[in-house]
C-alpha cells in the first residue's frame, strides 16, 4: 500500500511544473502571438532610418507583458462564469487548479510590470496606450459581455491598441498611417469573434454572456455583419495610406481577401458551427498573412 501510495501522488517538482504550466495559460500565450505579430508590423512600418532591434524586442516585451496581465485579470474577472462553459471549465481557476488570489496578483503584476517597461525603456506614449487597453478591456469589454452584443463593437477599440503601442514605440508619435493600421486590426476582429461566437452561442447563453442579440435567433443579422465587416475590410487593406499601393501590393491583398470571403460566403449560406469553425481558422490566417503583405511592400521599397 505504501508503494502504491508513492507511485500515484504526484512528486513536488511535478505539482511546480503543473502550477507553471497553469499560470502560462492565464497568459493566453495563442493570443500574444497575434498580438505581437501587430505590434512588430506597427514598429516596423513606423520606423525610419536604422532599424533598432532592441527597441522592437524591448516594445514587444512591455506589450506581451501587459497582454498576459489583461488576459488574466479578464478570467479573475470571468472565472464563475467560465465555469459554466463546455470551452472553458477546464481553465486553471474554475477547475480550482489555481486559487483566485494567485490570479490576481499574477495578472496585477505581469500588468504594472509591463505599463512600466514601456515607460522606462521604449516611451512615455507606448505606456500610456498600453495602460490605456488594460483598463479599457476590463472595465468596459468585460462588463459589457454580459449586458449587450456591443461589447464586440466595443472590445475591437482595446483589441486593436497593439498596432498603435508598435507605431508609438518606434516614432513616439501616431499619424495617419498609424490609424489605417489600426482600423484594419479594429475591423479584422468583426468576422473572427462573430464567428466564435456562432460556435459558442448554447455556451455563451448558459453562461449568461450577451454576444450575439437575442432577436437574431437564425443568426441572419450576424451573418451579415460578418460578410459586410469582411468586405470592408477587405477594401481596407488595398487603400494606398497602408501599404503606398502598386500592383503588385494590391494582387496580394486582393488574393488574400478572396481567401478570407470564400470562407465568409460559405459561412452566410449556413449557420453550420464547422463554417464558423473554418472562418475563424481562414481569419487566423489571413492577419499573418496581410500583415506580412504591408512589412513586405516597406521592405522591397
Amino acid at each position: 500500500m505504501a508503494t502504491t501510495s508513492l507511485i500515484t501522488q504526484p512528486s513536488a517538482m511535478d505539482r511546480f511544473t503543473s502550477k507553471l504550466r497553469d499560470y502560462y495559460t492565464l497568459t493566453k500565450p495563442e493570443v500574444n502571438l497575434l498580438i505581437l505579430m501587430s505590434t512588430s508590423t506597427g514598429y516596423y512600418l513606423a520606423s525610419r532610418g536604422n532599424f533598432r532591434v532592441a527597441g522592437l524586442v524591448n516594445t514587444l516585451l512591455g506589450t506581451v507583458l501587459v497582454a498576459s496581465g489583461t488576459a488574466t485579470l479578464n478570467q479573475w474577472m470571468e472565472r464563475v462564469w467560465d465555469g459554466q462553459m463546455r470551452r472553458t471549465a477546464t481553465r486553471p481557476l474554475p477547475s480550482g487548479r489555481l486559487a483566485a488570489r494567485e490570479a490576481l496578483l499574477f495578472g496585477i503584476l505581469l500588468s504594472v510590470t509591463g505599463g512600466l517597461y514601456l515607460a522606462l525603456a521604449v516611451n512615455a506614449l507606448s505606456a500610456l496606450l498600453a495602460i490605456s487597453t488594460v483598463l479599457s478591456y476590463l472595465l468596459v469589454y468585460t462588463p459589457l459581455k454580459r449586458k449587450t452584443p456591443l461589447c464586440t463593437l466595443l472590445g475591437a477599440f482595446p483589441g486593436a491598441m497593439p498596432t498603435l503601442i508598435g507605431w508609438a514605440g518606434a516614432s513616439a508619435h501616431i499619424d495617419r498611417q498609424a490609424w489605417f493600421l489600426f482600423a484594419v486590426l479594429f475591423l479584422w476582429q468583426f468576422p473572427h469573434f462573430l464567428a466564435i461566437a456562432l460556435m459558442y452561442r448554447d455556451d455563451y447563453d448558459r453562461a449568461g454572456y450577451r454576444m450575439l442579440p437575442h432577436f437574431d435567433r437564425d443568426s441572419r443579422f450576424t451573418l451579415a455583419e460578418i460578410v459586410g465587416f469582411t468586405l470592408i475590410l477587405v477594401i481596407t487593406t488595398m487603400l494606398p495610406v497602408v501599404g503606398r499601393g502598386g500592383p503588385v501590393y494590391l494582387t496580394a491583398m486582393a488574393l488574400a481577401g478572396a481567401f478570407l470571403l470564400y470562407h465568409v460566403a460559405r459561412l452566410a449560406k449556413s449557420t453550420s458551427k464547422v463554417l464558423a469553425s473554418r472562418v475563424v481558422h481562414a481569419s487566423v490566417i489571413y492577419l499573418p498573412v496581410i500583415l506580412g503583405i504591408m512589412i513586405a511592400s516597406k521592405a522591397l521599397r
